[in-house]
């Protein structure tokens, strides 16, 4: 599967999950219920997947921690937030550059129409 059918199927499957529930939740409920639907499409995901960092040739377990990662090939960081600000970007993409991926999602489902939270971040492109 292509790098843009994996994250248009992620997409499709979040605004499914935006459609049925509405804003309002907490993150981890948006979570259980996009992995949810990712599975009924048939995409292989894992949740919560831990994230090392390389530091001078060194693995540190530093804490950090994927929300989503699709496909062996998406990252997807799922926000509740009153808006999307440069720093969540900052994570997408810095979490991108840690693992060697090159796409990521950002997705805020505390709005009215989820295609307004909605960021895709490519690591070495300005969107």
């Amino acid at each position: 599967m292509e790098l843009a059918e994996v994250t248009s199927a992620i997409i499709g499957s979040a605004i499914e999950v935006h459609r049925v529930l509405g804003p309002g939740l907490l993150e981890s409920a948006y979570e259980v219920c996009l992995c949810r639907e990712l599975a009924s499409r048939e995409l292989s995901f894992e949740r919560q997947k831990q994230l090392p960092v390389l530091y001078k040739g060194v693995q540190l377990d530093c804490g950090y921690c994927l929300d989503m990662l699709v496909e062996q090939a998406v990252v997807v960081e799922i926000k509740t937030v009153e808006e999307l600000l440069p720093v969540h970007d900052a994570q997408l993409l810095t979490y991108l550059k840690l693992g060697g991926w090159q796409v990521g999602l950002l997705i805020n489902f505390n709005v009215p129409l989820l295609k307004d939270g909605i960021r895709r971040r490519v690591l070495g492109l300005e969107e």
